[in-house]
């Protein structure tokens, strides 16, 4: 079977790491369903794992990838959710059983001709969502959609400060927090993504640490240590800050004394459920809204769709047609 998979481990080089070429298919259980790849899409997860983030040189090779739409062998046309969990061991809610794992980290990913999983990871894909656009949700575009519903209450009217834009959970913050009817506010390090991000839909952004007009609502975190002062200053009392990324590193300095004083909220966030999944599938086919797509590239040429977004490069997904 053609994929993409990690041959080896390299936390400085990740992509000397990538082969694209024949692969045995790894055993699953058999009760799982197959799913014939029509697209995937590239995330963070994919470089993080080729560093050796998540996975270990005992499980490679490893096909990588999280996300993909495609047809089961009986012809339902499908999308694949990437989180693999027990919603009996997480209190109903997959992501939060305590032996979760994602594609790619434990069994076999997206990127390839086939994917296995369990049948309760299908979601069938709306006839009026493109393949590509199906690709891109099930890890960032999911993780934005939970990260301003179920777990930030977002409600059209109050203010979103999305921190770091250009990323694909902010991207798709940016766009879903315009559909919910919230006024959306971004940071970034360089003009040039402040300004795309306005073009988009964001109604302002800002340099990082500046000060925001007036106290936000809700702070959705994907950058961790370096913005992490900045989110709890800037969200008004009693309101949320929604944490899915630390891509600056796990450990700013909490300041406890802001949080409590100001009766904040701190959340994480994973993924999202099958059901979540689901609802943001049709939200995006009822409001029109799709997500933005930076590249289309044929399997072959992942490693330049890598590189692009190791290098920030980046405006929206880079999806693969298999």
């Amino acid at each position: 079977m053609r994929a993409a998979y990690a041959k080896r481990i390299d936390a400085l080089y990740p992509l000397r790491g990538l082969e694209v070429g024949d692969i045995a298919e790894a055993p699953v259980p058999d009760s799982w369903v197959t799913v014939n790849v029509r697209a995937a899409s590239i995330n963070h997860h994919d470089l993080w794992s080729l560093r050796g983030a998540g996975l270990t040189e005992d499980r490679l090779p490893m096909i990588l990838g999280t996300d993909a739409a495609g047809v089961t062998d009986d012809g339902r046309e499908v999308i694949v959710h990437a989180v693999l969990g027990d919603p009996d061991r997480g209190y109903g809610d997959d992501t939060k059983d305590p032996q979760r794992q994602i594609l790619s980290e434990w069994v076999p990913g997206t990127f390839a001709e086939r994917v296995r999983v369990p049948a309760r990871n299908l979601v069938d894909k709306p006839a009026g969502l493109s393949w590509e656009s199906a690709a891109c949700l099930p890890t960032a575009w999911l993780t934005a959609y939970r990260m301003l519903t179920t777990h930030g209450h977002g409600v059209p009217g109050e203010t979103v400060l999305v921190q770091g834009a250009g990323g694909g959970v902010s991207t798709a913050a940016i766009l879903l927090g315009k559909m919910m009817g919230l006024r959306v506010w971004v940071t970034s390090r360089e003009e040039a993504k402040r300004v795309w991000a306005r073009d988009i839909g964001a109604d302002a952004a800002f340099a990082p640490g500046e000060t925001v007009p007036d106290p936000v609502d809700l702070v959705i975190e994907t950058v961790g240590a370096a913005t992490w002062q900045h989110s709890v200053d800037s969200v008004r009392f009693g309101g949320r800050i929604v944490v899915s990324g630390i891509t600056s590193g796990a450990m700013p300095g909490a300041d406890l004394l802001s949080i409590l004083a100001k009766v904040i909220t701190v959340q994480g966030s994973v993924c999202g459920t099958t059901a979540e999944l689901k609802e943001l599938a049709n939200a995006l086919v009822h409001s029109g809204v799709t997500p933005i797509i930076d590249r289309v590239l044929p399997l072959e040429r992942i490693h330049e769709g890598l590189e692009a977004m190791e290098k920030g490069q980046l405006r929206g997904k880079v999806v693969l047609h298999v």
